[in-house]
């Protein structure tokens, strides 16, 4: 603020406060804060590059497009990349495939993390609490690549760990990778125990924000461990837990592109392929430019229905509150 002094009439001193402009302000925050700003640079870049420049090259998707003529020189054909992916053999089998693995995850992941995130609060052992917590995170720090080695130990026809067991019980071992009947159950549980704990620590979050003094005056009254939880834990949660579930149903056409490329094989397209991979299979493999960003335009714009969808949910069961 700067300070200007004026004189009464009767010879007096007056300070009247002027404050600085919009620029001035604006401009002693920055200097003021320059170290922070300094740290933005670099998420910034990253989204003008990866996030901001391709929007201009979304046009592709309305185009025929070929290299030599660029984005620009390409011929404008509509929506015809549109018409021609909706109107594949692919198509429904891709949606129904990208929506069951979605869908299968949250059903199975979502309970596990919270049952999970119960497990370690309720947990009166630190030094167990410290293992649990550590060996549930672990998982999800490892690449998909490393997890498709170990599920190939694990799974292996001829010497994976679980047909060896399969096979001492007297059973005929399963080649669980390349079996359309086994290979989704595959992808949902390898997914639940990678990420599972890392799930849950917004719900141990959560948990850690309940009065205990609510538990206390429970355990005065004779509830017991189930009847806590059911009548304290989880309307406590509630909130969170339906925050998180309206998030992931806003990102239902991201079936995980990372794990379903490194575990499946053409024996188990009909089951395993998703929209993810075909963009991938379309765009870079056959160079179907234009077909691949159409695809994918229509999968983000969907994503954003959906999210605008999950925020209006949000809102009305949360009172008021919303994702943004």
């Amino acid at each position: 603020m700067t300070t200007n002094k004026n004189k009464a009439t009767n010879g007096s001193t007056v300070v009247v406060n002027a404050p600085l402009n919009s620029k001035g302000r604006l401009g002693k925050e920055i200097r003021r804060h320059a170290s922070v700003y300094l740290l933005l640079i670099i998420p910034l870049v990253y989204y003008i590059i990866f996030k901001y420049v391709p929007i201009w090259n979304a046009q592709i998707a309305f185009k025929d497009f070929q290299a030599r003529k660029g984005v620009l020189g390409s011929a404008w054909i509509g929506f015809q990349n549109f018409s021609d992916f909706i109107n594949s053999f692919y198509f429904w089998e891709l949606l129904r495939n990208t929506v069951f693995y979605s869908v299968g995850k949250i059903i199975i992941s979502l309970p596990l993390s919270i049952i999970l995130a119960i497990a370690i609060y309720e947990c009166t052992r630190p030094i167990l609490r410290k293992i649990v917590q550590t060996l549930a995170y672990l998982p999800h720090f490892l690449s998909w690549v490393i997890m498709y080695g170990i599920l190939l130990s694990l799974l292996a026809p001829a010497d994976g760990v679980l047909n060896d067991l399969i096979k001492l019980c007297g059973g005929a071992p399963i080649d669980f990778l390349s079996s359309v009947d086994a290979f989704p159950w595959v992808v949902l549980i390898s997914d639940a125990w990678k990420e599972m704990g890392w799930s849950a620590i917004i719900f141990i979050a959560a948990l850690m924000g309940i009065d205990v003094s609510l538990f206390e005056a429970a355990m005065v009254e004779g509830a017991n461990s189930w009847q806590r939880i059911k009548y304290i834990t989880l309307p406590a949660i509630k909130p969170v837990i339906v925050t998180v579930l309206l998030l992931k149903i806003g990102t239902i056409l991201d079936a995980g592109f990372d794990q379903i490329y490194m575990l499946y094989s053409q024996p188990v397209y009909s089951v395993a392929d998703i929209i993810d991979t075909w963009v991938y299979r379309q765009g870079l493999l056959q160079f179907e430019f234009g077909l691949a960003t159409a695809v994918g335009l229509f999968k983000g714009v969907f994503g954003m229905i959906l999210m605008l969808v999950s925020n209006k949910l949000v809102s009305k069961m949360n009172e008021g509150s919303s994702i943004f």
